[in-house]
């Protein structure tokens, strides 16, 4: 297949139904992911992806604001302790990862390893799943499949494969179980009572417009995709944001005072699902961060069907193209003084100026990422305890960007963190 770089989405307003994933860099995936959302395609996405919707329904992600708030505090505490011990500069990607998966284990599967506090076999095999799958893309021999599963580095991913799919695999078969022997009534009126659905329950209880549920091969292969995906994306996002939020200490400060402001009267502090529409700044300076640094940079499409651009020519069938999120987002033709942090760029005002795919740090189309109110709920939840609780300060060197499975920064992305005195 020929390859085609497009730098600007918004060049490029074809339907997108016609561009399946190209399944060249995906396929490093499939052995840990399965048929999920991410590398399905067709009939069998189209599926799924409707299935899937509801788990993502706000009345399901509000109960999951406790579980946000509960994690960062976890986090929070271990920051305090390192400080105490003397540590104040910590790299954010290592302590928001974790963070991340601890949320997304206690979402998906009600399950609590207390992996920010002592180490997890299940939390450290995603981990090195990620490493091994973005170490693997750069080294050309290795794309043959026979040729990486003689290497060490294929044994690894192949044992950390099997214990990830046997932690999930265990999870499954036991709710199954407890669904048969309870029946579906008595099943919600007991999660009723902990007011939690996990992502594994919906996956369970979720029906076709056949009355057709998922299988437990299905129902695994969407799981372990939300744990790949959901952490490091999240987790960049929150990392850069907190870098740029650093070496702008006027925002940080406007950020501040206005989780200050919504949870002055508040014992004990915490985000509540109506305080997201009451914290407009800093989510600006969070949107303004993933166009600067979106968490994935780079997507892949193959046309199914010719495309024509608006001044004539034709992407033809068959043609992958590498749409880069990263470039659309740093476009001097949309973006004016594209290098520079400017939240206002997401005032309501300036937003309606702009073409819709000139943001899209969660992608576009029917393909876009089904978990982005959750990610952006999340985001915020920790942003607002962080920055009520913390200066965070930089020593205003550039951070190099490293571009793997998602935009991270090389050697770490490293900050200084200061208690401040009104904490919790």
């Amino acid at each position: 297949c020929h390859y085609l770089h497009i730098r600007s989405m918004s060049h490029v307003q074809g339907p997108s139904n016609i561009a399946l994933k190209d399944m060249l860099y995906y396929s490093f995936l499939k052995p840990w992911l399965g048929d999920g959302l991410l590398l399905s395609a067709g009939d069998k996405w189209s599926r799924h992806r409707r299935m899937l919707t509801p788990a993502f329904h706000f009345n399901i992600l509000k109960p999951y604001m406790k579980i946000f708030n509960e994690s960062a505090n976890i986090m929070h505490a271990k920051w305090q302790r390192l400080v105490s011990e003397g540590s104040t500069h910590l790299d954010m990607f290592e302590h928001i990862s974790l963070m991340t998966l601890d949320s997304l284990q206690k979402c998906v599967f009600s399950f609590d390893s207390n992996c920010q506090e002592k180490p997890s076999e299940y939390i450290a095999a995603i981990l090195e799943l990620s490493t091994l799958v973005a170490e693997r893309h750069l080294q050309i021999l290795l794309h043959l499949d026979f040729l990486y599963y003689l290497t060490s580095e294929g044994r690894r991913f192949r044992k950390a494969c099997r214990l990830v799919h046997d932690f999930t695999d265990a999870v499954i078969q036991e709710r199954r179980c407890t669904l048969s022997s309870q029946g579906i009534d008595d099943f919600l009126k007991a999660k009723a009572k902990t007011k939690t659905l996990d992502f594994i329950d919906v996956l369970l209880l979720s029906k076709d417009e056949d009355g057709k549920g998922l299988s437990d091969e299905d129902i695994r292969a969407e799981a372990d995709t939300f744990m790949f995906e959901g952490h490091d994306t999240t987790a960049s996002g929150l990392s850069w944001v907190l870098y740029h939020l650093a070496r702008h200490p006027e925002y940080q400060e406007r950020c501040r005072q206005e989780v200050q402001e919504l949870l002055r009267d508040r014992k004990p502090k915490e985000i509540e699902w109506d305080d997201l529409a009451q914290l407009p700044f800093l989510t600006m300076c969070i949107k303004e961060s993933l166009r600067l640094h979106p968490p994935v940079p780079l997507v892949s499409r193959c046309c199914t069907q010719d495309i024509e651009l608006p001044d004539g020519r034709v992407i033809p069938k068959g043609v992958i193209c590498l749409i880069s999120i990263f470039g659309t987002h740093h476009n001097p033709a949309v973006w004016p003084d594209p290098e520079v942090y400017n939240p206002s760029r997401f005032n309501p005002e300036n937003i309606k100026e702009r073409s819709p795919l000139a943001f899209i740090p969660f992608s576009a189309g029917p393909r876009n990422c089904i978990g982005q109110t959750f990610a952006m709920t999340e985001m915020k939840v920790v942003l607002a305890l962080t920055l009520l609780r913390f200066c965070i300060l930089c020593d205003h060197t550039e951070q190099r960007r490293k571009p793997e499975l998602v935009l991270r920064a090389e050697g770490g992305l490293w900050l200084q963190v200061e208690p401040l005195s009104s904490g919790p």
